[in-house]
């Protein structure tokens, strides 16, 4: 029963009360249900406590009731996996990956279209908010998945390039900043 499994530890007895007592449900399976990740920020000092009391957080989430608008925040990308939700889960892997870009862009390293900076899900992230058309999409997911990389060519290299440098990074820099 999660429960049981939540309640194991001060820290996830302390998420456990939080939810419950600014939702609408009574009960934990009903209530991890009405929370949606409104906001994300990134704690480069690790100063942050999550509300379930576990300190050094790196990234923060607030999340938002949508029953009745109640907010808790700073919640970390781990209690968040607690509510045992692929919704939540994918969402906080896709922002873990865009501050992995932006510390990235900020200490001037090569971003490839790798795994280290890229998954499926982020790429039709950028897609959902408009960086690139649908063909784009379909052009770099097919790059992505390609298990030889190797076999990738110049041309399509410098298009990979092209999307990174001229789309992706521009939206990192004006929504990260």
């Amino acid at each position: 029963m999660v429960i049981k499994k939540l309640t194991s530890s001060l820290y996830a007895e302390r998420l456990l009360k939080q939810v419950i007592d600014n939702s609408e449900a009574t009960d934990w399976d009903s209530a991890v249900l009405e929370w949606d990740i409104t906001d994300w920020d990134e704690d480069y000092y690790l100063e942050t406590s999550c509300l379930c009391g576990k300190e050094n957080l790196r990234y923060l989430f607030t999340i938002t009731n949508r029953e009745n608008g109640n907010r808790l925040e700073p919640i970390g990308s781990q209690c968040i996996k607690k509510f045992e939700r692929k919704d939540l889960n994918e969402k906080t892997a896709i922002y873990e990956k865009l501050f992995k870009l932006k510390a990235a862009l900020s200490e001037n390293k090569y971003i490839g279209l790798s795994s280290e900076f890229f998954s499926r899900r982020l790429l039709d992230f950028f897609f959902e908010q408009e960086v690139y058309s649908i063909g784009e999409l379909n052009f770099l997911k097919k790059m992505f998945n390609k298990k030889d990389k190797s076999k990738i060519t110049d041309k399509q290299q410098r298009k990979i390039n092209y999307h990174i440098i001229s789309q992706i990074i521009p939206y990192l820099r004006d929504t990260l900043s």
